[in-house]
């Protein structure tokens, strides 16, 4: 019975550990999942049907339609497959330095920040056969609406970069 009691009292430190365990492993996984995300993302701009699919956002895009008129389909879409790879390095860096870590999250969020302004800026993103707005339409309504998840993990590299930035400032022995 006594040693029924201690195992009980132990479960929660016991799950404490798990939980830091996990913790520690979902942001390394988090951090090397978006690696790969902008990394996979970022080759496929230099092809030329994905330089097509995008360049029906970058047009009606404010922010973009000038630079993609200016630049033409191809060497905008390299041009954003450059800023993507940049990204997945720079995030993939921050394992030996907070610094680099923090500018790829900066450079995360900020394509975030643009991409999720494609959402009221596209044409045909609420479905207007079920009512419009708030129904998405799954392209591109749906397919943007992600991108708010991203964002999301984009500030938090960030703030996990930022938070560790001091730790690159320390004087090496």
């Amino acid at each position: 019975m006594n040693s029924q009691l201690s195992s009980i009292e132990d479960a929660p430190a016991n799950i404490s550990e798990i939980g830091v365990s996990l913790r520690r492993f979902s942001e390394t996984a988090v951090r090397y999942a978006m690696v790969v995300f902008f990394l996979w993302f970022g080759a496929l701009k230099f092809t030329a049907y994905e330089a097509n699919a995008i360049a029906g956002l970058a047009t009606n895009s404010p922010i973009l339609a000038w630079l993609h008129e200016m630049l033409g389909v191809r060497t905008f879409s390299n041009l954003i497959g450059v800023t993507e790879i940049a990204a997945a390095i720079l995030i993939a860096a921050h394992g030996f330095s907070a610094r680099l870590g923090a500018l790829g999250g900066a450079i995360a969020s900020a394509t975030f920040v643009v991409t999720l302004s494609f959402m009221f800026t596209t044409p045909g993103v609420a479905e207007a056969s079920a009512g419009g707005f708030p129904v998405l339409s799954v392209l591109p309504g749906q397919f943007l609406l992600k991108d708010l998840v991203l964002f999301a993990v984009s500030l938090w590299l960030l703030a996990d970069s930022l938070r560790n930035w001091s730790v690159d400032a320390l004087p090496q022995p």
